[in-house]
């Protein structure tokens, strides 16, 4: 299926590894140029590089997207290498986790910062080529976390707050011919997780909970991101798609 995608482009925050770097791959293995950027720019740099190596084309854009100045460096160095931006998937996110009273003010504000104020600056330096293009896709990765996870109270109120950003952005915009939607994995394996010392344990614990019979993957949540970045999904606006296997507890 053609999604349409030939000749636009993408960025991707977050997309040095794990989620974000797959996304970065598949949106380019379906014709489009990508902006890999990331806290990490040697790590960026790599992943674009990787991409380019397989065909495609990708720069790799060290960004913290936390400050505007530099998000606006981000962009522009997208628009110098590829003429204009299309596509903005704001993947790039952390965790702190511990249970409220334990949890420390910088660890609430680095979680808010990253996730919900490195989206705002992400959009309104995107929003006014979109405008003028009266195409746009704004693609926000939330999480199954925004339903409440115990020791998560930073991560899931900023993961909930992205889904009324979504929202509110998307009824802004539809006139512009611009959607705004969220999707919010489950557990997803990534190295990352895998590499974590109880990671048996907490698979274990996510299997028993999660009706299908296997875990997800990096690439189901890109292939979610590549569809709402279609043509395909030109109706669909301010919704949020559950990519979690079922689990929502």
């Amino acid at each position: 299926m053609d999604l349409g995608l030939k000749d636009r482009v993408a960025i991707v925050t977050g997309s040095a590894r794990g989620i974000g770097a797959e996304t970065a791959r598949m949106l380019a293995a379906e014709g489009m140029a990508v902006v890999v950027t990331d806290l990490d720019g040697e790590a960026a740099s790599k992943t674009a590089s990787a991409i380019e190596a397989a065909g495609g084309k990708a720069i790799g854009v060290q960004a913290d997207i936390r400050n505007a100045a530099e998000v606006q460096a981000m962009v522009a160095a997208g628009r110098e290498a590829f003429g204009g931006i299309d596509v903005l998937v704001n993947n790039a996110g952390l965790v702190k986790d511990r249970t409220l009273l334990k949890m420390e003010e910088t660890d609430w504000d680095l979680v808010h910062d990253v996730v919900l104020k490195g989206t705002f600056h992400c959009c309104r330096a995107v929003l006014p080529m979109m405008r003028e293009k009266q195409w746009g896709r704004i693609i926000n990765i939330a999480s199954r976390a925004l339903l409440g996870t115990a020791g998560q109270t930073n991560y899931s109120a900023a993961k909930a707050g992205l889904i009324g950003f979504t929202n509110s952005l998307s009824l802004e915009q539809a006139r512009n011919g611009i959607t705004v939607n969220a999707i919010a994995p489950g557990f997803i394996e990534t190295d990352y997780i895998k590499s974590l010392p109880n990671y048996d344990v907490i698979a274990e614990k996510v299997s028993t909970s999660t009706p299908a019979p296997f875990l997800g993957q990096p690439s189901d949540i890109a292939g979610a991101v590549a569809f709402m970045a279609s043509e395909h999904a030109r109706y669909i606006t301010g919704a949020t798609l559950f990519v979690t296997g079922g689990r929502y507890g």
